[in-house]
């Protein structure tokens, strides 16, 4: 009995700091929560609604059909027509959309003679889940109009066999790797960086090294500049092995500017160390600031499009996704080397890091400021 007594004060001693570290005893709930809404609710393999541009060049009434069957799929979403398949491709390059669809001057004439396919999908195949939701439309029924009234008595010709020839583009060997290895850059630097920079002040607290910096002429944003500038460096380097390895084991292919890489690159480091620095001056101890981190990091990796279609995802969660900066850096790291796109092509997605960066880093002046005095 008196092993027990022991055995229970011990426990009842842990609780009692279970319930003193409200960090803890919140992620106790908060983490298998989010978990499930995130894998149960925002998580879709089922890709829909992809971003699509049209080039309508018959402007007739069977290629409004057509668009009008293809919308009624809501496998892709028109949110684009342009007057020419070059003004699709440039679009699919900078990201702006996922598939291309063309319908040439003489549709419906290929229709009546049974040409078979009649029109045409481009489709940002880097992401082999996009090139097998396409697929889906290939047989998309068109109504055949015969061109003559001896051509109906005689039974016509057999209408078209496929609607569309499909073109992929970037990724046409649908090989996964090729899309997974560039987003690992920024799934790498988004775990290192943010857990080292939070871990880096609170260690300096614990260690009452803090205080002697404090004594000093160092002002607050001359100390956090330093703090960050190894860890600069070091993201630098992570980025570089990630490409030689993916260039070396699984061909990855660089198509675009490595300096426009490297500057896309920086601008993320400095949006995940800034993220870092706001954890660390809220953390209190070292596993507390380990805690943040992975609740960070959890959402990132599931909401930014790394491992599952961010497009299949419900609207809210891409909401969520948008705010997060590893969802526009993993645009402008496959933009950059799948795609061979320059940053100011990307620049719709860089500026929301640079302004996350800004908004972390005043945060954690701010809060820095407030421990300081």
């Amino acid at each position: 009995m008196s092993a027990l007594r022991r055995v229970g004060a011990i426990a009842r001693k842990e609780i009692r700091q279970l319930r003193r570290d409200r960090l803890t005893f919140g992620m106790i709930a908060g983490i298998p929560v989010l978990q499930l809404l995130l894998f149960g609710y925002a998580i879709d393999q089922d890709v829909r609604n992809l971003r699509a541009g049209v080039a309508d060049l018959a402007q007739s009434s069977g290629s409004r059909r057509l668009l009008a069957e293809i919308e009624a799929s809501q496998v892709l979403d028109l949110v684009v027509r342009v007057t020419s398949a070059a003004e699709l491709e440039e679009l699919m390059r900078r990201g702006e959309i996922t598939v291309g669809v063309v319908v040439p001057h003489d549709f419906e004439r290929r229709v009546a003679r049974g040409v078979s396919p009649p029109a045409q999908l481009l489709v940002d195949s880097s992401d082999p889940l996009n090139l097998a939701a396409a697929r889906g439309l290939l047989d998309l029924p068109v109504e055949r109009r015969s061109e003559s009234r001896d051509e109906l008595r005689s039974g016509g010709s057999p209408g078209p066999a496929r609607t569309f020839a499909l073109r992929p583009y970037y990724n046409p060997e649908r090989r996964t790797e090729i899309y997974i290895v560039p987003g690992l850059i920024g799934v790498i630097l988004t775990m290192t960086m943010v857990l080292f920079t939070a871990v880096a002040i609170v260690r300096e607290r614990e260690r009452g090294n803090l205080e002697l910096l404090i004594t000093t002429p160092v002002r607050t944003p001359e100390l956090m500049l330093g703090k960050l500038l190894p860890y600069i460096a070091i993201g630098l380097v992570q980025t570089t092995l990630v490409l030689l390895v993916g260039r070396w084991l699984f061909e990855v292919p660089v198509r675009g500017s490595l300096l426009d890489l490297y500057l896309g690159a920086l601008v993320f480091i400095c949006a995940a160390l800034s993220l870092g620095l706001l954890i660390s001056t809220a953390a209190a101890t070292q596993f507390q600031a380990f805690q943040l981190t992975f609740f960070t990091f959890l959402p990132q990796i599931l909401l930014s499009g790394f491992m599952f279609p961010f497009e299949a995802m419900p609207r809210a969660a891409r909401f969520i996704g948008e705010a997060l900066p590893l969802t526009h850096f993993l645009r402008v790291v496959r933009g950059v080397l799948l795609r061979g796109a320059g940053l100011g092509e990307l620049s719709a997605s860089l500026w929301p890091l640079v302004l996350f960066t800004a908004v972390m880093l005043s945060l954690a002046l701010l809060r820095f400021r407030k421990r300081l005095d």
